[in-house]
């Protein structure tokens, strides 16, 4: 029998032990994670969370490797969310069972922690909130936040993130296009990850004109070019980051973005609520009923959803 308030004790002193226990918990016992979350919000500690985005093959984990390496040569701390891609048919993690950045993690000044994403567009987990607001509880001052990067609708990291790298390679001529549909809109750092390959400077001349075509009051995105493999670049980003940390504590924005997280949790798991509300009622009598209603003609698709909406949210139904 766990004992919620000993755990997070534990772990606010630091227990790496107990903070990966209670990362295992949050995801795994919802009635145990009220206890847990609100013990870590009391704990008012704070961290400065960095998203990195971006398509398949660009490069983000070995990005982040190469970060978590100049960052301990500098004697800091730092912790990694990585999420990986769910399967939507059997809800299994595809890469699940990678051990991943291996070396990096057996430093004390590391933590990662490999998570499931949600089958659903967004990028993230409903539990990552509640893995962000763990890992500021357990003092790490900063932390990596790897999105699965399966396309332009995994957005959510920028509302988990105090800054969103987004990661592009030199000869993808269809990226800009892609950054102008969304990721363009994101990003706090540009990152032109794999950078000695050709095409580089191309790339960066079509986000210098992108990025200068934006009103002259926002943040306007430095460009870093990296070459990740070789650790080449690292120091930059880093610079970036707390570049745009500085201009989010002058500007009063970091108070907004961190409301934006809290609104980001607070949906997550209402969703995920409402979603388990809405499967049990379809699986019982009532559902059963509903779905007859409908087959026959008796009800529309549009009186079915209201019904279904309404019945739901009645309590004890989840």
């Amino acid at each position: 029998m766990v004992d919620p308030e000993a755990l997070a004790a534990r772990v606010l002193a630091g227990d790496r032990a107990a903070l990966a226990r209670a990362l295992t918990l949050l995801d795994r016992d919802r009635t145990l994670a009220l206890r847990l979350d609100a013990a870590f919000g009391r704990a008012g500690r704070r961290a400065h969370t960095v998203g990195i985005t971006g398509a398949p093959g660009a490069g983000k984990s070995t990005l982040v490797s190469a970060l978590l390496a100049d960052a301990t040569a500098r004697d800091e701390r730092t912790a990694v969310l990585a999420l990986d891609p769910v399967s939507p048919l059997t809800r299994g993690a595809i890469l699940g069972d990678r051990l991943r950045m291996e070396s990096a993690a057996a430093d004390d000044r590391v933590f990662v922690r490999s998570m499931t994403a949600d089958a659903r567009a967004g990028g993230l987990s409903a539990v990552t909130p509640l893995a962000v607001r763990a890992l500021e509880a357990a003092g790490w001052p900063c932390v990596l936040i790897e999105t699965v990067g399966v396309g332009q609708s995994e957005l959510d990291v920028v509302e988990a993130a105090t800054t969103t790298l987004v990661v592009l390679n030199p000869g993808w001529g269809d990226e800009v296009q892609a950054v102008k549909a969304g990721l363009m809109e994101v990003a706090d750092v540009f990152v032109i990850n794999k950078a000695d390959r050709d095409g580089v400077d191309e790339l960066q001349h079509d986000l210098e004109r992108l990025v200068a075509a934006w009103p002259s009051a926002r943040w306007r995105p430095p460009i870093v070019r990296t070459v990740a493999h070789e650790r080449r670049g690292a120091a930059q980003v880093w610079g970036a980051i707390r570049a745009h940390r500085e201009h989010l504590e002058a500007s009063g924005e970091l108070a907004t973005r961190r409301e934006r997280f809290l609104r980001l949790g607070l949906r997550a798991l209402a969703r995920e609520r409402l979603e388990a509300a809405l499967t049990a009622f379809l699986d019982s009598a009532d559902g059963a009923d509903l779905l007859r209603r409908l087959g026959t003609g008796a009800l529309s698709l549009p009186e079915g959803s209201a019904e279904l909406a309404a019945r739901a949210a009645q309590p004890g139904a989840a």
